[in-house]
């Protein structure tokens, strides 16, 4: 069960790793656009749709990467200090009652979007000159699918947490500030930060991450 777990942690990190190099793109093309528009007086009219659809692809296909590495934004600061199984209780009830049947009506409903974009052969109309919308909408129900799947497999955690009383391991990708190695390299500890434990433990009031 665990190697399943982390084949598909790993399938959602590739497809996330995959889809960041749009950020690179996004970049290049802002920055010719910009050059064009203002340094040759020659804006494209299709480069803001471009952007736009650029941008939602990587927003969309990050989700599933972000789940699996458990990075999602929690608002409740008292989670961290829950026990493994209360934690795993709270994610469950959420997974079960909000994320699967969100997540479904997203893939569902973009199934839908996309059918009907390439049944019409639909391009934007925020330009005289639109690029094609369906390459774009057909994004929505892919990204639905990671995202359900590496869902189900958060919640196969959350059963495996309440049986055992821990967590099990997961995948781990880079992070943008390993905290723990740059404190190693400043010389500098938790006491001299007036932390009661280390950075991202509940004696730190780590707030964890959610779905």
């Amino acid at each position: 069960m665990q190697n399943f777990l982390l084949f598909i942690d790993k399938l959602s990190t590739w497809v996330g790793r995959a889809f960041s190099w749009l950020i690179v793109g996004l970049t290049l093309m802002i920055s010719w656009e910009v050059f064009s528009r203002y340094a040759l007086d020659h804006p494209h009219a299709w480069a803001f749709d471009a952007m736009i659809q650029m941008y939602g692809t990587l927003f969309m296909m990050a989700g599933a990467y972000t789940l699996s590495q458990n990075g999602h934004v929690r608002g409740d600061v008292l989670y961290g200090f829950f026990r493994p199984r209360t934690q795993a209780s709270l994610d469950l009830a959420l997974y079960i009652l909000f994320f699967i049947p969100g997540v479904f009506a997203m893939a569902w409903a973009g199934y839908s979007y996309a059918a009907g974009s390439w049944s019409i052969n639909e391009h934007s109309s925020i330009t005289a000159d639109g690029p094609p919308l369906y390459f774009f909408k057909t994004v929505i129900p892919v990204a639905g699918f990671f995202l359900l799947m590496q869902g189900v497999v958060e919640i196969i955690r959350c059963v495996i947490c309440l049986r055992e009383g821990d967590w099990p391991s997961r995948e781990h990708d880079v992070v943008e500030v390993d905290v723990d190695k740059l404190k190693e390299m400043v010389h500098v500890t938790d006491a001299d930060l007036g932390r009661g434990g280390p950075v991202g433990s509940p004696a730190a009031g780590s707030a964890g991450s959610a779905p």
